[in-house]
This record gives structure tokens, C-alpha cells and sequence, in this order.
């Protein structure tokens, strides 16, 4: 009977547990602190990744819209970049106060980029100019390899809109 019970409680309290552990996971997987460009997959040069940090700070006293950029070789444990990049949007308004305007989530690895975020400001740019900015200026440069113009072009070509 003892065995019973003990066997009865194990496979109660097992879910409950293994479940806390992901969701634990899943807070602790983004970094403490986020600058304008956020380069952890090392796609950018030190002074490429300066400079676009320097023209999105100084774009967003004048445009008043705060545009971060992300790269991360992997989204686990999320399914996917759209996943990750709306939990990441959440986790830097929730935990630590940063009111992004668009965050631009891209993987080399994965190859993908992902856009979010770009609601907060749908009174400035639709969501077919974003397209039209996404296709023929980022895309282009990022099937060349150059993800610093890709990124360079793009950023550029979304503060133009927004300003």
C-alpha cells in the first residue's frame, strides 16, 4: 500500500514540477541588460555594432521611437524566432523597463529576421512600407553576407519613415 502511495504521489507531482523548471527556463534565457544592438551571435564587428548602436541612440531623440536589434544564434527553448522575439519584447518591457518601438530579432543560423513590435507605432509607417523596407534593402544585403548594411540600410531606411 505504501508503494501505492508513493507511486501515486510521484506521478501527481511530477508535471508540476517538470513544468516550473521551463518556466523558469524560459525567464532566464535573455540577458540582464540591452543596449541599442545586442550582437550575441558576433555577426558585427566591434565598430560596425558601435556605430549602429550610435545612429539608433541618436535616431531616437529625434524620432522619439526606440529601435533595438538583436541577434541570438539560438531561440531555444522557444519553437521559433517569432516566438522568441515576442517573449524577448515582453521580458525588456516587463523586467526591465524598455519601451521598444521595433525590435529587429535576426539569426544567421537560423536565417531569419523577425520584426516586432512595429504596432506601437502604425500611425507612422504601414505595415506594407515595412515590407517594402524589409524586401529591398535589408533582405538584399543579407543574402550577401553583409548583415551590417543589411541592418545599416534597414534601420536607415525605418527612421526616414518614422521621423
Amino acid at each position: 500500500m505504501k508503494k501505492l502511495v508513493l507511486i501515486l504521489l510521484f506521478v501527481l507531482f511530477l508535471p508540476h514540477y517538470s513544468s516550473a523548471q521551463t518556466s523558469t527556463e524560459n525567464q532566464n534565457i535573455f540577458a540582464k541588460s540591452y543596449d541599442y544592438v545586442n550582437d550575441f551571435e558576433n555577426i558585427l564587428t566591434p565598430k560596425q555594432a558601435k556605430d549602429l548602436n550610435d545612429f539608433l541612440k541618436s535616431s531616437e531623440a529625434k524620432t522619439k521611437s526606440k529601435i533595438l536589434i538583436v541577434s541570438a544564434a539560438s531561440v531555444s527553448p522557444y519553437k521559433d524566432l517569432n516566438e522568441y522575439s515576442l517573449y524577448l519584447d515582453n521580458y525588456l518591457f516587463s523586467k526591465l523597463k524598455i519601451d521598444t518601438s521595433i525590435l529587429i530579432v535576426i539569426s544567421k543560423q537560423l536565417r531569419q529576421i523577425q520584426f516586432q513590435g512595429v504596432a506601437k507605432i502604425g500611425a507612422k509607417i504601414t505595415d506594407q512600407e515595412l515590407k517594402d523596407i524589409i524586401a529591398n534593402y535589408v533582405i538584399p544585403e543579407l543574402k550577401k553576407g553583409d548583415y551590417y548594411k543589411g541592418l545599416q540600410e534597414g534601420t536607415h531606411q525605418l527612421v526616414k519613415k518614422i521621423e
